[in-house]
């Protein structure tokens, strides 16, 4: 796999075949991206150490990692201990009788799921899985050189007799037992032991005749103290370095240790920056989980400003106007309100994480990317826009018994739009809450639980108080005439989102989806009208309608959700931008051109406002070409598992996101309402 920093790659070295008593080693190759690097089996200052974790059949056992020499990494006043340009990580294989490989596959399968820090100033998580298959019969050695030469880069042990011994704020150390060519001559110290030695300080070092010996400063943080330590000293010239590994006894007792040493600030940071990206997160509540529902609160609070929300607002004013003056029914109706608001988000995320559990790739507003189901919105808002017209009243085509039943429960009614609000403005989340989002499919199921609550309860929020505070029912007008004129005018909300749902069903399905489901729409129409009149000519009427709308779903119905034919979505000859594919963005990189990746989708309202004005600005595109930048355009309006999985990578679960990829570089994710002037600057940087 290759990431902008790191490509890896999983290989074997079987000279003999696969045998008890045979050599057979694999291993991770790591190549860096020039200024990155990964980590030793004691990172220093900071990082962590690659991880390993090996599935194999059985009668085959994996042993530890065979850490080549490291090098010191200086980071500014800290230093670390890892790699740089090309590593491999070999591991041996212990190849037992009980390995009884089938005679129609006779092949040793080996999987590995790796987990690598890389770093340069940031600090990038990276994670990877492999699969190998290696022949049991024959042997394996074309990567025989690349092993060789990981073998040399093995320390040697050296015979018993080495000693540490503390004094003061320092280490003794004394190795005897080194080569005779390397005395005289410095030597690099590395401790397998972490939070020891103050690692970036200089120590002194001299032979006494043979013996080696060294005072290395103690660190302040100091948190180990073993009666044992593993060091190893390197000696030689870069390309020609060769280390020695001594297990020093300790002869006197430790000073008191320190309280853990923690990681430096920058990789802390860079860290919890990428936190989405790592699925070790912690199980208990922390300053992650606690912003990530502030996020979530004051994005649910935003989401009744969207113009996905407008046509539920028209039926809650309505609604709050109707009972101003009645204190119980207001407050029952904020109260199931609120409940059909949270209850939606929670039911939205546990199937959206069931889903992900389940191995589906899905993402935040994901019921949008089915036509089917922008189809059935557009329906029924065109039916609730119809009946705020006055075309026709609910209470009409239902029994007197179900009439009267909900004029009983106004709860219901209430619980119900706040559920509809929910399937409608979802989608309009992921600008506000990216990164909560992002972080909840991580989270565990509980936690994660609650951030959607948390969206939910910041939608509700200001109908809650409305309901339950006089102050602000006071604020509330009385009941009138004017309430009739207000309903027929809300209409008109409801009949703009019908011709937003149309246009994104045409992004989806084409022109020829958008006119059959226009044409149905109208047929639809007719069927509510010919339902109101009264005597022979409803019958009739009605009828006919009915049949209509029935010819016209069977003969255009399948338009509505059929795929789009190809290239209609893609970007037109000649234009900016093209269509995204991971192969393109590593393509452009590769040759030493800057990618900009645009996430968007045709459902998401912030996404085409960013269309139309940032990223239309003449000085951005200027910017853009200057730099030579290749413009990709993801389009999630259907459903796409790359570009879901793209998302994941990225820490977010929904659109906009807009990032900026070079060479050599950690991604830049942009913010999702974006500013011309943020995106410039991060352009002038590439």
């Amino acid at each position: 796999m290759t990431t902008p920093q790191v490509r890896a790659e999983l290989m074997a070295h079987a000279p003999n075949g696969i045998a008890p008593r045979e050599p057979v080693w694999v291993g991770l190759q790591l190549t860096h991206q020039p200024e990155w690097h990964t980590y030793w089996k004691n990172s220093g200052d900071s990082g962590l150490p690659t991880q390993l974790e090996w599935t194999l059949p059985p009668g085959v056992m994996a042993g530890d990692i065979a850490w080549p020499i490291p090098k010191k990494i200086p980071i500014g006043n800290l230093a670390n201990y890892g790699y740089e340009h090309t590593v491999l990580l070999p591991v041996p294989l212990t190849i037992t009788p009980d390995f009884k490989p089938s005679l129609l596959a006779s092949e040793l399968e080996v999987r590995l799921k790796a987990v690598w820090l890389v770093c340069r100033k940031e600090c990038i998580p990276e994670e990877g899985e492999f699969a190998l298959k290696i022949p049991v019969r024959g042997s394996t050695g074309i990567n025989g050189a690349a092993f060789e030469a990981a073998q040399k880069a093995q320390p040697q042990d050296l015979p018993p007799g080495s000693s540490l011994a503390v004094d003061g704020q320092t280490l003794q150390v004394s190795v005897p037992g080194l080569p005779a060519a390397l005395r005289g001559r410095t030597l690099e110290f590395f401790p397998e032991t972490g939070e020891v030695i103050e690692t970036a300080a200089p120590y002194s070092q001299a032979w006494v005749g043979d013996v080696w010996t060294a005072r290395v400063p103690l660190s302040a943080q100091r948190s180990q103290g073993p009666a044992s330590m593993p060091v190893v000293l390197v000696g030689g010239e870069e390309g020609a370095r060769q280390g020695y590994r001594a297990e020093a006894r300790v002869t006197t007792p430790w000073p008191p240790a320190a309280a853990r040493a923690e990681v430096s600030p920058a990789l802390q940071a860079a860290l919890a920056g990428n936190a989405a990206n790592t699925a070790d997160t912690a199980t208990g509540p922390n300053l992650s989980l606690i912003a990530a529902l502030l996020g979530a609160l004051l994005g649910g609070l935003i989401l009744n400003l969207m113009p996905c929300v407008f046509p539920i607002l028209a039926i809650k004013v309505v609604g709050f106007a109707r009972h101003a003056q009645d204190r119980q029914a207001r407050r029952v109706g904020g109260l199931a309100y609120a409940a059909g608001v949270i209850v939606s988000f929670l039911a939205l995320g546990a199937l959206m994480l069931a889903l992900r559990a389940a191995g589906a790739q899905l993402g935040w507003g994901f019921q949008l990317q089915s036509p089917a189901m922008v189809a059935a919105l557009a329906l029924l808002f065109t039916v609730i826009g119809l009946n705020l017209a006055g075309l026709f009243e609910f209470g009409q085509f239902l029994p007197g018994r179900l009439a009267a039943m909900e004029a009983r429960h106004p709860a219901a009614n209430a619980f119900l739009s706040g559920m509809l609000a929910v399937a409608v403005a979802s989608p309009c989340t992921a600008p506000f809450m990216g990164a909560s989002l992002g972080l909840a499919v991580a989270l565990p199921t509980a936690q994660a639980l609650a951030v959607f609550a948390a969206i939910g309860l910041g939608m509700a929020l200001p109908y809650l108080l409305a309901s339950w505070l006089p102050a602000v029912a006071r604020w509330l007008p009385r009941p009138g005439a004017w309430m009739d004129t207000l309903r027929r005018f809300m209409a008109f909300p409801m009949f703009a989102t019908v011709a937003w749902l149309v246009w994104v069903l045409g992004q989806q399905s084409g022109i020829d989806g958008a006119g059959a489901l226009l044409a149905l729409l109208v047929a639809v129409s007719a069927v509510l009208w010919s339902l109101t009149l009264a005597g022979r000519t409803r019958l009739v009427v009605a009828a006919l309608s009915i049949a209509a709308l029935a010819l016209l779903a069977g003969t255009i119905g399948g338009t509505v959700v059929a795929a789009a034919p190809a290239g209609t979505t893609a970007a037109a000859a000649g234009e900016r931008w093209q269509a995204w594919a991971p192969e393109r963005v590593d393509q452009a990189l590769a040759a030493g051109q800057p990618v900009m990746v645009d996430f968007t989708a045709a459902w998401c309202v912030t996404c085409q406002y960013n269309k139309k004005t940032t990223l239309a600005n003449a000085s951005v595109l200027a910017d853009l070409a200057a730099k030579n930048v290749q413009l990709l355009r993801a389009d999630w309006t259907r459903r796409d598992p790359a570009i879901t999985a793209a998302l994941a990578r990225l820490g977010r679960s929904g659109v906009p996101v807009y990032v900026l990829y070079k060479s050599g570089r950690a991604p830049v994710v942009l913010s999702e309402v974006l500013g011309v002037d943020e995106l410039r600057s991060a352009i002038a940087r590439l």
